[in-house]
């Protein structure tokens, strides 16, 4: 029995990853009627910000996510909008905006994650920003120094925690924002 449920579990898994793709994600800000979609919801929040404004934050509308936030920058990036199309002093001014919203928010609790390509559902790039799970911890991670080091990956997402002298940057899965507390 047990194995019989991992294995529906491991179909569901792949349906909602079929059904998350947002690589061809048809959102354009000067055709009204295309970002009604979901998937562009966020695309939409966007538009309404300022033009001066390169960064902001939401809360997080999903109502299993109370405790959950949304960094995001008020440009688009491509179709998917994918975190390594950013420009790297943009890349940077996102993740530097995102930690300090994070410490105001979490204190030194705090963690940011990056969902990969093939688990989004929302077309426009944005960090999710919640408290860490101190038990998602794994050893699967890269200390580094600085936030300027973090890097930028294509085919998977990416969660970054704070440590002592640096930061713990966990990457190689798809889905990462399960690392921080709903």
């Amino acid at each position: 029995m047990c194995e019989m449920l991992r294995i529906l579990m491991l179909f569901a898994a792949f349906g909602l990853a079929a059904q998350a793709d947002v690589s061809q994600c048809n959102c354009d800000p000067k055709k009204p009627e295309t970002m009604k979609a979901r998937e562009c919801s966020l695309c939409a929040e966007a538009e309404k910000q300022p033009a001066g404004v390169e960064l902001f934050l939401l809360k997080d509308i999903n109502p299993r996510k109370p405790n959950r936030w949304l960094v995001l920058p008020r440009e688009h990036y491509g179709a998917a909008h994918d975190l390594h199309a950013m420009p790297k002093a943009q890349r940077d001014g996102l993740w530097r905006f995102a930690i300090q919203v994070a410490k105001e928010k979490f204190g030194d609790d705090w963690g940011l994650a990056y969902n990969g390509p093939k688990v989004r559902t929302q077309c426009h790039m944005h960090l999710h920003v919640g408290r860490l799970i101190r038990a998602a911890e794994n050893s699967k991670f890269r200390v580094v120094r600085r936030l300027e080091e973090f890097p930028a990956p294509e085919d998977s997402g990416i969660w970054v925690h704070p440590v002592r002298g640096g930061f713990h940057v966990h990457t190689g899965e798809q889905i990462m924002e399960t690392a921080l507390v709903r």
